[in-house]
């Protein structure tokens, strides 16, 4: 059985590509975080609804859309496992454009959905 003193204790930091950088806290009871993105998850769910960050598990570690830093090494976040009673630091991708907090761009300009489109129309 887990005591209240084994939740796991999460610095995450957060910004948008125009705000000034911070860091919000949040303490994830051990049983909602058997990955990273699972506390993410449940943070999301139960504290703040307004943490950003993008995964899509369509295919188990074929998406790559969970990519963040934790504890300052770059993982995986629905394979990052969290242990009870641990703290750690989240963080964006380095050397990647901000989107919003966990959010960076990960797709190469020229496979973005719009990229390097023309606004000339040949009409």
């Amino acid at each position: 059985m887990t005591s209240p003193n084994d939740s796991i204790h999460l610095k995450i930091r957060r910004a948008g590509p125009d705000a000034e950088s911070r860091v919000a806290e949040y303490d994830v009871p051990p049983q909602a975080a058997a990955s990273l993105l699972d506390a993410l998850r449940w943070v999301r769910a139960h504290q703040d609804d307004t943490l950003a960050f993008r995964y899509a598990c369509i295919n188990a570690n074929a998406c790559k859309e969970c990519m963040m830093r934790l504890d300052g090494k770059v993982v995986y976040a629905c394979l990052a496992k969290l242990e009870p009673g641990s703290s750690h630091t989240v963080e964006p991708l380095p050397n990647k454009p901000l989107v919003r907090d966990l959010v960076t761009e990960i797709a190469p300009p020229k496979e973005r959905l719009f990229a390097g489109e023309d606004d000339d129309d040949d009409e």
